[in-house]
């Protein structure tokens, strides 16, 4: 990635973390309290952050990155590890003859 390629994704870093600190500080306690910014402002924010995700995909393309998500630590893992030894009968046979 060049330098100006990094810069800009720094900068996007930069205003997602923003914008997410100001939906956490602004958003009620309860649901029964009114919201302090109008549906126009929300709706402005989910926009910008989503602007910001395809920004931030399209870096990740130009640079050659692979495509990382996010994953919870007890979420199931997709590809189990063979051990070498267990594929196509590499590893050790117990002869008949013994």
């Amino acid at each position: 990635m060049t330098d100006g390629g990094r810069k800009e994704g720094e900068i996007l870093m930069v205003m997602r973390r923003v914008l997410a600190n100001i939906i956490k500080d602004t958003t009620p306690e309860f649901k029964t309290m009114k919201h302090p910014l109008s549906g126009s402002t929300i709706e402005d924010i989910k926009m910008c952050l989503s602007l910001i995700a395809a920004r931030e995909r399209e870096l990740a393309d130009e640079a050659g990155s692979a495509h990382s998500r996010p994953y919870y630590t007890d979420e199931k893992v997709k590809a189990d590890v063979v051990p070498i030894s267990k594929i196509g009968g590499l590893g050790k046979k117990q002869d008949a003859d013994d």
